[in-house]
């Protein structure tokens, strides 16, 4: 039985104890041992803290999964600082408002995500120190190379404590107020240890990694936290832009055996099955889950039958760590269902009144548990989401006579596409500003393959023309490549919401005469 951990630190050194030459991560050629990840965590910690890092300061990172973005965010946690993972695809003006919000000391970043913020980095007064991770940018940053070819591997003793911050993660909400969940190591840590539990997780197992960034929690918790925890192997399959077939000649190659993802991934698996049959042998896998939207019928048969596996659909959110239902070996299995609550959670549906609702009666997905702290210097924010204990979602839905978990809509105005949350105000904010546009709203549309697509109504002002793609060319330099609008509807008169009428939006509710297919 492995010893209790309390904090983040002391989780990976008690597996580079325990699994030592073992690997711990595999991206490509690449083989890291959990020994070697330990050093390289205490290298960074040992740079961090020669650059007057402190215990917790708070440190950006813009890196997509690889091996180093394993190191840099535990030698963060082992200089007692506080990582904060950022969306990689955020424009300069978004990652300003975020990194504004956070106010980090240091910013670890890939050479080609730098380079386009290099110019706003003397606005950013609280950034002192920036490490160019791949070192292509000569000369202006110091590289992680050299932060690793020059620093000590001696452990660093900084005291931890559970309740200390082990991340802060920007979540679903306009970006133009940011919202950073605050989750200590007390969360991170029971969160890796009922998760990888829940999946009968142990250190055979190799956890695949693909289109699932640890930069979002699901990734970061679930899949590589998790993993270090149960002592199991992490394989990343690299580059931002591989392909459904790299991922599953990886597991192959590899022999993976688990692997959580979102619906999206499944519905391209599927598509590869129909269009070029079963080229690759994924027997290996004993677990194939998904969480992050709605898992369709369609979807989980269609799987089945091509690839012969069960897909466990799983629910949570950032605030909760990551996800929090499970199908539990040996339950019966209830398709549309998200699962169970996992040990230490409780699950309830309430009304609007927040009164808890009995079983079977929809309302609003409200949850109890080692959720998160509250929202980074938001204490508003955090008031509208965490009450009476309970934390609410946003999410609609009910729990059956057996504690099952059924979704059946949102309260809160959130489109989701392959996944990730888009925020229908920050497209709305960004098209006001076009010189052409009067008005505009934003909606979700239902789309097969991706879950939702973005759609945008658009009111010209009087005596102009403006094409779809124009529009598109002016959202493209101001905001992350997935929330531009995959439509756009030009209108001479755009209908106003109905006050009345909360919760997710719908194309009829402006456009007369028009509706979601």
């Amino acid at each position: 039985m492995m010893k209790q951990v309390m904090n983040l630190k002391q989780m990976l050194e008690a597996a580079a104890r325990r699994c030592a030459s073992k690997t711990a991560i595999v991206c490509g050629e690449r083989r890291v041992s959990y020994v070697e990840l330990d050093e390289a965590a205490n290298r960074l910690a040992n740079a961090f803290i020669s650059l007057g890092v402190e215990k917790g300061d708070r440190i950006a990172m813009l890196m997509v999964n690889s091996p180093e973005f394993v190191n840099t965010y535990f030698g963060i946690i082992k200089a007692g600082g506080v990582p904060v993972p950022l969306d990689v695809r955020y424009k300069v003006d978004e990652l300003a408002l975020v990194v504004g919000s956070c106010q980090p000391k240091v910013l670890v970043a890939e050479s080609d995500l730098l380079e386009p913020v290099v110019s706003a980095l003397s606005r950013i007064e609280h950034i002192k120190h920036v490490i160019d991770l791949d070192g292509k940018l000569e000369g202006k940053f110091p590289s992680y190379g050299e932060i690793m070819a020059s620093s000590s591997a001696e452990n660093v003793n900084v005291d931890l404590r559970p309740d200390d911050i082990g991340v802060i993660s920007y979540t679903s909400g306009p970006t133009n107020q940011p919202r950073g969940a605050v989750l200590d190591h007390r969360s991170l840590v029971f969160e890796a240890t009922v998760s990888g539990d829940g999946f009968q997780q142990t250190e055979r197992d190799k956890m695949m990694l693909f289109a699932l960034p640890m930069y979002h929690m699901f990734g970061l918790a679930s899949a590589m936290l998790a993993s270090i925890h149960k002592g199991s192997t992490l394989v990343i399959v690299p580059g931002t832009g591989r392909s459904i077939t790299s991922f599953l000649e990886t597991i192959e190659r590899e022999q993976g055996t688990m692997y959580l993802g979102v619906p999206y991934i499944y519905a391209l698996a599927i598509n590869v099955a129909e269009r070029e049959g079963l080229r690759y042998d994924t027997s290996s896998v004993r677990l194939w889950g998904s969480g992050g939207a709605t898992l369709t019928t369609d979807i989980i048969e269609k799987f089945k039958h091509y690839y012969g596996a069960d897909i466990f659909d799983v629910w949570g959110l950032t605030e909760s760590v990551s996800h929090i239902t499970h199908h539990a070996p040996g339950d019966p299995r209830k398709i549309g269902s998200a699962g169970k609550a996992l040990p230490g959670w409780e699950i309830r549906a309430a009304d609007d009144g927040g009164r808890i609702l009995p079983p079977n009666q929809n309302g609003e997905i409200v949850v109890r548990g080692l959720f998160m702290k509250g929202y980074y210097h938001n204490s508003r924010d955090t008031a509208e989401v965490i009450k009476n204990g309970w934390l609410q979602t946003g999410d609609l839905g009910y729990v059956d006579e057996d504690g099952y978990l059924y979704l059946t809509g949102m309260k809160k105005d959130m489109i989701i596409l392959k996944g990730q949350n888009v925020w229908p105000g920050d497209i709305e904010e960004v098209l006001c500003c076009y010189s052409k546009v009067a008005e505009a709203a934003v909606v979700g549309i239902p789309d097969r393959l991706r879950g939702e697509i973005v759609a945008a109504i658009v009111k010209l002002k009087s005596g102009l023309d403006a094409t779809e793609q124009e529009i598109r060319n002016f959202c493209q330099s101001r905001m992350a490549d997935y929330k531009l609008p995959k439509k756009v509807f030009f209108t001479k008169s755009l209908r106003k919401r109905a006050a009345d009428n909360p919760g997710k939006r719908k194309l009829e509710d402006y456009l007369p005469g028009v509706s979601s297919p």
